[in-house]
């Protein structure tokens, strides 16, 4: 029924996504989404069902492997629990609400003001690529935690990614936190706030997607091939983002973030 080379696309996706997952304590998101959009396409999905069905189950994908990124990096840091699951809390909810929207608001409109912050950002953090930590300049407490995790959130449901790169920059340039604290507090934050898009994407696709083996919009057939091999390499990243100097971790993630920003804002195809 699927050509070979779409799972060989799958397995692929997996390694890849996860490895960048624990490393920089993204979701994976942004690899998975277009990949697997890309591999729905070439075997004859039609395309709007392709990008529901490639959002729906990123997220779901994403639970698990930031789960293990998380769980490694727990393993090493203190601290970033706490901050973790605060964060979310809000982003289940604003997970939830993104996800549902997905269908019916057009995105670009997001994806210009997300493009231009993180185009801020990016640059802020070359600029600065030598400081271990940025000075916070905002505080860390129940408002600002509830604007950040709800939003963040919002953009993970409606966009199928973890949410991750977005909470780093914010994490790093806004709240004074240094790029390992911020990956592993992203990973627990993203592997919380997928749950609300997952669910989402599951119930306003029931009884709608026609792609086979799948529930809503969720593919088993890409959820069990991606994350199979996402999860141990997802960990393994997170071993390395121990061991990679902080300064060259700020170097990778800010080239990631700039892309990401160029590609938001329709520089990038």
């Amino acid at each position: 029924m699927f050509p070979i080379e779409y799972f060989i696309g799958l397995v692929l996706i997996g390694i890849c996504a996860g490895f960048a997952s624990g490393l920089l304590g993204v979701g994976g998101g942004f690899l998975i989404v277009p990949l697997q959009y890309f591999l729905l396409k070439y075997i004859g999905v039609n395309p709007d069902l392709a990008m529901l069905i490639s959002l729906g189950t990123s997220l779901a994908i994403i639970i698990p492997t930031t789960l293990s990124g998380a769980y490694r990096h727990t393993r090493t840091m203190d601290g970033i629990i706490k901050p973790g699951v605060q964060l979310g809390i809000f982003g289940i909810i604003g997970g939830v609400l993104g996800g549902f929207v997905a269908s019916g608001l057009p995105s670009r409109m997001l994806e210009i003001i997300f493009g231009c912050l993180l185009l801020f950002i990016a640059v802020n953090n070359i600029v600065n690529i030598n400081k271990e930590r940025e000075d916070a300049r905002i505080p860390f407490n129940l408002i600002s935690t509830g604007i950040i995790g709800f939003l963040v959130g919002f953009s993970s449901g409606l966009l199928g990614v973890g949410g991750g790169i977005f909470l780093i920059a914010i994490l790093t340039a806004l709240l004074g936190f240094s790029m390992i604290e911020a990956i592993g507090t992203s990973s627990i934050f993203i592997s919380l706030t997928a749950i609300g898009g997952f669910l989402s994407y599951v119930v306003s696709g029931w009884g709608v997607s026609t792609f086979p083996y799948s529930i809503g919009y969720v593919s088993i057939i890409n959820f069990l091939l991606i994350a199979c091999f996402s999860v141990p390499l997802a960990s393994i990243g997170a071993k390395y983002a121990h061991r990679v100097p902080q300064k060259k971790l700020k170097i990778i993630f800010s080239v990631l973030v700039l892309y990401m920003a160029l590609k938001m804002l329709g520089v990038l195809p």
